[in-house]
């Protein structure tokens, strides 16, 4: 019976010491990890979006609150020190779950700059093709909100992956809305 106390509070101990070492790992890495995303795949998506940008969007983020309490991360783009556009990322339901947007906006006419892909977990072959520039070509400049043709809009599906397509295009609008809601604090930030 002795044995069966001893053996149970060390494992108790090893258990605890254990969650506790990987609780600290977690804290310790979680800002690598997070700036590793930031260079490696949002600054990408990023640079699709805003290939003339004469600063590093991802250096000068910002980080804003709606009005509901989110933290969204809000990327620049100057030209000539001029803040001509700014992206955010937003997510939409996909095939095989979220799928990441970076959808970018002029600042100037409120237009939609483009898109690119961050979380990607679609069908390979089908879903997959959101990424291609073929189709997020079709967001340069398009009217809000966004739509499929299929819904009266102008954006065309990918053949085989409606969900896919669709989630790019919930993305986009959650983006715009969001975008509308900061758009005060973010000329406020940048634009002087």
């Amino acid at each position: 019976m002795g044995s069966m106390v001893r053996t149970i509070v060390v494992l108790t101990l090893f258990c605890s010491a254990s969650g506790f070492l990987l609780s600290y790992l977690k804290d310790v890495t979680a800002p690598a990890i997070e700036e590793q995303l930031l260079i490696n795949v949002q600054g990408p998506a990023i640079a699709t979006v805003f290939n003339k940008a004469d600063n590093n969007p991802v250096a000068d983020r910002q980080t804003f609150t709606t009005a509901d309490g989110r933290k969204v991360v809000v990327f620049p783009c100057f030209v000539n020190n001029e803040l001509t556009g700014v992206a955010l990322e937003d997510f939409g339901v996909g095939y095989g779950g979220d799928l990441g947007v970076i959808v970018g906006f002029n600042v100037h006419n409120d237009s939609l700059a483009g898109v690119g892909m961050t979380q990607l977990k679609e069908t390979p072959g089908l879903g997959m093709r959101v990424k291609e520039p073929a189709f997020a070509e079709q967001f340069r400049n398009a009217e809000f909100p966004v739509a499929l043709t299929s819904a009266g809009g102008r954006i065309d599906a990918i053949s085989g992956a409606t969900i896919s397509s669709n989630g790019v295009i919930e993305a986009v609008n959650k983006a715009n809305a969001v975008y509308k809601e900061l758009r005060p604090q973010i000329l406020a930030q940048w634009d002087n």
